[in-house]
């Protein structure tokens, strides 16, 4: 949930800090207060297009700051993952900054991060529906996603084997037009590859060769140092200076003595054990001081080989392996080209094989979706019915896909196109009047049915779309009476164990709120400023009933207010 805002230097707001809590928070005030100025920062907050314009006049920035709560099972949290952003007890916090030249700085727990990816993060956490705003719920494109979302798990397992034939018909799609397109382009290839093929295999490459030249080039170069320093160290055990003989030495001695006190036991036997060792390295070394031989001519062989080895890493990869992995890439591939006629023959069988379980697993999406599309029509219906739309009919529209972007497929002698989604485009279209036409819910005209076609669809796929809070901008616009009680109630019901913020002018909706906010403009000197304070009980019975009144409060408007307010609360113990 959205804990607390802060805003500064925001349009006609100088300084505001205001604390949220959860379930149903309603914000009122007269025309021109600020309330939608809040929203609209709220908006900007979650990534929504800034504007030079945001920043108060006479200072350098408007700030805008969020503070979040979400459960570690929030989708949310997953994405800031994927973008390296630590989130510590579920707390996020979301602040952007618009400066008066129209820049935008973003940052997401204190990291700094692109306006894209505050959007993205940002429209996880809350959903803005204003009155004249085409929101999630009323983009056609995103239909389809919501049906699959409503459908949840039962859907799961049959998706994710659609997707999986879905990948290898288009893998095995593209591996024909490669061998059937271009057979300019294929005969350069085969060249290419060809010559490849032959400078490879003559450099008669053998694994590791290329460490082992470098460690051999590295002793030829540096022979003399090698070899004066082995035979120095010879000499120090078995020439003038004798070590071995030295050690020999008092090895015997404590040979001697060693009987007479058995603490010197171990001395003698760590003396004996390394005057032995040292023996058999002074003979190791005499050994390999007699091998030495310096070949300059080898040298040259070496310095000629990796010369070689290092102009076909330039071409072809960093090691020797990676060299011959390639060479077995390209051979491959080059099997595959020479043998055209029988791999393009393999693919076509393979595409008709795969696509006959394609269609099938589409086809079974498509029947779950629309098992699903029923019951969601059932739901929406009864949820139209409780805001007095009983007469509307709400469908959810199925129709085959189009377009030259989709993978096509023969079944009968018919062309079935196909997408990653499956074998439908999905709409939901709606009537709100008996007789008239289903249309796209964009071309819906009355603004009061808008408001209530999407809280009837809020009700039922705001778990799916799993933001942390909902924000209602006057979507109650147009009614009133029993339809504004009515969508009070939705609300309030939408509110339940979750967060909606509501800008309203309905005393309906304001009676609901477990919180509500007043939202005042004042003139402070020369400068207009708004200000945020919560209402106690009393003060807001007085707001309730100056929106029953319009201008005048009377103590029966108050009574009213107050029984609004009672009839709220016991509407809220049955919810």
């Amino acid at each position: 949930m959205l804990a607390e805002l802060s805003i500064r230097h925001f349009a006609i707001i100088e300084e505001v800090t205001v604390p949220f809590e959860d379930g149903l928070t309603v914000l009122t005030g007269e025309t021109g207060a600020g309330k939608s100025i809040i929203i609209d920062a709220i908006g900007l907050l979650i990534g929504g297009r800034g504007s030079s314009e945001y920043v108060r006049h006479g200072t350098d920035r408007a700030e805008i700051e969020g503070l979040f709560y979400v459960p570690e099972a929030h989708p949310v949290i997953r994405k800031t993952q994927e973008q390296g952003i630590e989130v510590s007890d579920g707390m996020i916090v979301l602040k952007r900054d618009i400066t008066n030249s129209g820049k935008s700085i973003c940052r997401i727990n204190g990291k700094l991060v692109t306006l894209a990816i505050l959007r993205e993060i940002g429209q996880t956490l809350i959903d803005i529906h204003g009155q004249h705003e085409h929101q999630f719920l009323l983009q056609s494109d995103k239909h389809l996603s919501l049906l699959d979302q409503y459908l949840s798990s039962d859907l799961e397992r049959t998706k994710q084997e659609y997707m999986q034939l879905y990948k290898r018909y288009q893998d095995t799609q593209a591996q024909l037009k490669q061998l059937t397109e271009n057979e300019q382009e294929m005969a350069h290839r085969i060249d290419l590859i060809q010559y490849q093929l032959e400078e490879i295999d003559q450099a008669k490459l053998q694994p590791n060769e290329d460490e082992e030249l470098m460690e051999e080039k590295q002793k030829l170069n540096n022979f003399e140092r090698l070899y004066q320093a082995v035979n120095d160290a010879y000499q120090a055990l078995y020439g003038d200076g004798k070590g071995i003989d030295i050690l020999g030495l008092a090895m015997s001695h404590l040979e001697n003595v060693s009987d007479y006190d058995q603490a010197l036991k171990p001395i003698e036997e760590t003396i004996t054990n390394t005057y032995y060792a040292l023996e058999d390295a002074s003979h190791q070394l005499r050994d390999y001081v007699d091998q030495m031989e310096f070949d300059p001519e080898r040298l040259a062989v070496i310095e000629d080989r990796l010369h070689e080895i290092n102009t076909l890493k330039r071409k072809y990869g960093n090691t020797v392996e990676e060299i011959l992995e390639y060479s077995s890439r390209i051979e491959e591939e080059l099997h595959t080209f020479t043998n055209k006629d029988d791999r393009i023959k393999q693919l076509n069988d393979d595409l008709t094989e795969i696509g006959k379980d394609l269609y099938l697993e589409a086809e079974q999406l498509s029947k779950l979706r629309k098992q699903a599309a029923k019951k969601l029509e059932k739901k929406i219906h009864q949820q139209l019915k409780d805001l007095y739309m009983a007469k509307t009919t709400f469908e959810v529209s199925f129709t085959p896909l189009s377009g030259s972007s989709n993978i096509k497929i023969d079944k009968d002698g018919h062309e079935i196109q196909l997408n990653k989604n499956g074998m439908d485009d999905v709409e939901f279209l709606i009537s709100t009047n008996p007789g008239e036409p289903l249309k796209p819910l964009v071309k819906i005209a009355s603004g009061g049915e808008l408001s209530r076609i999407i809280l009837a669809l809020k009700a039922i796929f705001s778990n799916q779309q799993e933001v942390a809070s909902i924000i209602f901008d006057e979507v109650d616009t147009g009614v009133s009476g029993r339809v504004a009680q009515a969508i009070a109630e939705k609300i309030q019901k939408l509110s339940v164990g979750s967060q909606v913020l509501c800008i309203t002018h309905l005393p309906q909706v304001a009676a609901m709120a477990d919180r509500h906010l007043y939202i005042q403009k004042k003139i402070k000197g020369d400068r207009t400023l708004t200000l945020v304070k919560p209402l106690p009980f009393d003060e807001k019975v007085k707001e309730i009933a100056r929106m029953i009144s319009g201008v005048e409060i009377t103590d029966l408007t108050k009574r009213h207010a107050k029984e609004m307010i009672e009839f709220a609360d016991e509407v809220k113990i049955t919810s």
